[in-house]
This record gives structure tokens, C-alpha cells and sequence, in this order.
């Protein structure tokens, strides 16, 4: 059995999100247990409670040992508030865990990996079961919890490691205690609601701070603002453009990003779940 618990490092869900995710789980994968910690439903202004809140919920899963897996529930702006004390607080119990998220989750999934704590690993989360569409990229992160690689990214050759990010959070990320290393990686990045000039200055950081990745690949950008003047390249040109500048193989698009064929990508080399 899989044991996972869900907390939230940064906007809360609600009990019709856990609700589902249970149901979920009792009728189509019995063999995992699911645990939401009461500090998802929080609510303290933008986010799942207070950052002291958010922080002491995130460690009671992360130290528990009776727990395999940390899922968080959901993204929003708010993990990188508690990001550094989170990762410095954890005890040997986390370092055998896995730890799934991504966009705004990419802040903790940076630190783990930096400080060499757990699986991180970029997925969906359960904030997503209710969405028709949606429930799918549930049930991959589910059943790779169960040990099926069906649901991973299919670039991946368990020879080069690879991480996944939020091309916003990555950004910010850069000159930060957080910031792992990622030479020699291929490196998968996805975009939502920025507009295409804010997404070319992204990979102008990234250009200019990343030029030794074995390579990168680009995941979906979706619901690009309009703006009052057409740019002139499209998000796949821009990542050309930059790449090519920086002596960065571009290798092609990655199925990850915030759609439901957002893919799971483990951070280093490809594995198996944490738990058997």
C-alpha cells in the first residue's frame, strides 16, 4: 500500500476536492491510502492558512514515517514563502519519501532536490480531480504511485537526468538558496497566462543562468493573454531563439504543462515511486 499524505504550501482546496479524491481512490486503486491534512482547507487571505500554518502542515507529512508519499494539493502563488525552512526542517522520515507537484510546487521541488531530500517529482495534483478532464492527469499520478511508468513523460531515457518547471517559477528561482544544479540535465519548461513578451524575457534568464543543460524542451504555453501588439515569434520560436544563443541543444516539445496531458516527470533519473 501506498500511504500519501496531501497537504498545501500555498492556496487551500476544498472538502468537495478531498471528497472526490477519496471516492477516487476507494474505487479504483484500494491498494493506496490518502490522507488530507487539515491545513488544505485553510484559509488566511490568498492563502491555505498562515505561512507558519502552511509550513507545520507541509512538515507533519513530510516527517511523519508512517507516510510514503507527500502529493501537494494544488499550485498558486505561495510555497516559496516557506520553501527554505520547510527543507531545513525535514528529518531522515522525508529523505525516503517522494514528493509530487508542479508549477508553484516547483519552488519545494527545487530545495528537495538541491539538498538531496526524497523523490521530487513533477505531476498533477488533486485539486484536479473534479475536472472532467482533469480526473485523467489524477489517475497517471495514481497509478504511477502504484508503480506503472505509463504516465511518464515520454522524452525520458533513464540515462540523462531530467527536471521540470514552471518557466516563471525556474525564473525566480535562479540566485536563490533554492536553486539546485541542473548542469547536464534536460530541462522541461511550461507556461500559463503570461504574455509572449514576458515569456521571452523568461528565457533570456534562462538563457544567461542555465547554459551548460544537456538540453531543453518545451511544454505546453497556454492561455497566452492577448496583447495590443502581435509579438512576432510564437512560444516554440522563442525557445529556439534563446537556445540557439546560449548553445543549448533544443530537443523538441515535452508533454508536460496545465493541461490534462500534463505528464509526470521524477527529478534526476526516471524511477519508480518511493513505495512499493
Amino acid at each position: 500500500m501506498t500511504r500519501i499524505a496531501i497537504c498545501a504550501p500555498a492556496t487551500p482546496i476544498t472538502r468537495d476536492h478531498a471528497a472526490a479524491l477519496e471516492r477516487l481512490v476507494a474505487e479504483e486503486y484500494p491498494r493506496h491510502s490518502v490522507r488530507f491534512h487539515e491545513q488544505c482547507f485553510l484559509e488566511h487571505g490568498h492563502f491555505a492558512g498562515t505561512d507558519l500554518q502552511r509550513l507545520e502542515g507541509l512538515l507533519d507529512c513530510a516527517n511523519d514515517p508512517a507516510i510514503d508519499a507527500v502529493w501537494f494539493a494544488k499550485g498558486g502563488y505561495g510555497s516559496n514563502r516557506i520553501a527554505q525552512n520547510a527543507v531545513a526542517m525535514m528529518d531522515e522520515s522525508a529523505r525516503a519519501k517522494t514528493f509530487v507537484g508542479f508549477s508553484d510546487m516547483g519552488y519545494l521541488l527545487a530545495g528537495l532536490y538541491r539538498a538531496g531530500i526524497g523523490q521530487p517529482v513533477h505531476g498533477s495534483m488533486p485539486v484536479s480531480v473534479t475536472s472532467t478532464r482533469g480526473i485523467d492527469a489524477v489517475r497517471r499520478v495514481l497509478d504511477w504511485f502504484g508503480g506503472d511508468p505509463a504516465g511518464l513523460e515520454p522524452s525520458l531515457d533513464g540515462k540523462t537526468p531530467a527536471a521540470a518547471f514552471n518557466l516563471i517559477t525556474l525564473a525566480m528561482l535562479t540566485g536563490t538558496p533554492m536553486m539546485p544544479d541542473l548542469d547536464d540535465h534536460v530541462l522541461m519548461v511550461e507556461e500559463v497566462s503570461e504574455h509572449l513578451y514576458s515569456i521571452d524575457r523568461l528565457f533570456f534568464n534562462l538563457s544567461n543562468t542555465l547554459p551548460r543543460l544537456a538540453g531543453l524542451r518545451l511544454g505546453s504555453v497556454t492561455a497566452v493573454p492577448e496583447n495590443d501588439r502581435y509579438f512576432g515569434q510564437e512560444p516554440e520560436e522563442i525557445a529556439e531563439f534563446w537556445c540557439k544563443r546560449a548553445g543549448i541543444p533544443y530537443l523538441g516539445r515535452a508533454e508536460i504543462g496545465h493541461t490534462a496531458a500534463n505528464r509526470i516527470v521524477p527529478f534526476g533519473l526516471a524511477s519508480p515511486a518511493a513505495a512499493s
